[in-house]
């Protein structure tokens, strides 16, 4: 199965408003060194280095809805959590709907993770939701995964079955509308919706410590919540919270109260990365 011409249509729209976007945003702070590089079968990715001697090293998968979004539109965010994490960020440059439909992008995440090894995967939205997907194809082919997993108002669930989805689903930074699409190009095939969703996963178990923070007004919300809920069932170690006010999208926003709850997500990183004791 293939999308329709309408959904193309909105795809290629869609992008030129996120490049449009993406030139438009301030830079963010200078770190040591910023370089691209080739990664795995040629994988395109980019390494923030926050000071001159090697730190541990953050995968980072970038949000999007799986068909938008790319190495620029989150370079001021993965500036801000080397600096802020004091880590290197090798963020991902993976396959987008609808030229490459699921599997595609969750083979090339669980590629970066067994090329860099790195103490953590983290990922905002759809790149949540790729973390995620990445650590249960490295736990069930039985390779080393990261310490960590951090997702910030994640998609884990295709199925677009969450309550909140209805109630936050309109008005709001991200639409149910837009959900519904990037589910549509990602997996032009119904069926595939709940195999490849994380939520759906038939055992959590022996996955990754986890931070997942979602946010009030957020369709995404209940999924992400239930997602915590379910590692934490399985006996994995989970902090999870919930940033009253705020929107879906809120880690690559500038004004003062998203930057401060997304300070509150780095500290967390921090601990859960044994990096700082007490939590800021």
């Amino acid at each position: 199965m293939t999308p329709d011409a309408a959904d193309l249509s909105l795809v290629a729209e869609l992008r030129a408003g996120s490049a449009a976007r993406a030139a438009s945003r301030p830079r963010g702070p200078e770190v040591a060194e910023v370089r691209d590089e080739a990664g795995p079968g040629g994988l395109r990715l980019r390494r923030y280095r926050p000071a001159a001697e090697p730190r541990p090293v953050v995968v980072f998968a970038h949000g999007g809805g799986f068909f938008l979004g790319d190495l620029d539109t989150h370079d001021a965010l993965c500036r801000r959590m080397a600096l802020a994490v004091d880590v290197e960020v090798l963020a991902v440059d993976y396959r987008r709907a609808p030229e490459t439909p699921w599997p595609g992008a969750v083979d090339d995440v669980a590629a970066a993770l067994r090329w860099a090894r790195p103490v953590a995967v983290a990922g905002d939205s759809a790149g949540g939701f790729l973390a995620a997907a990445a650590c249960l194809v490295l736990r069930d082919a039985g390779d080393p995964l990261p310490a960590a997993q951090v997702l910030a108002c994640p998609n884990t669930d295709l199925t677009l079955g969450s309550p909140s989805m209805v109630s936050e689903g309109t008005g709001y930074s991200l639409d149910a509308a837009f959900v519904g699409l990037a589910a549509r190009v990602w997996t032009p095939d119904p069926a595939d919706r709940a195999v490849a969703s994380p939520l759906h996963a038939a055992d959590l178990a022996g996955m990754p410590a986890a931070v997942v923070v979602t946010a009030e007004h957020d369709p995404l919300r209940d999924e992400g919540d239930a997602y915590a809920a379910r590692l934490a069932a399985a006996g994995v170690p989970v902090r999870q919270w919930r940033e009253a006010g705020l929107e879906h999208g809120f880690v690559q926003d500038a004004d003062p109260v998203s930057l401060a709850a997304t300070d509150r997500l780095f500290a967390d990183v921090r601990v859960v990365l044994g990096l700082e004791t007490v939590r800021r």
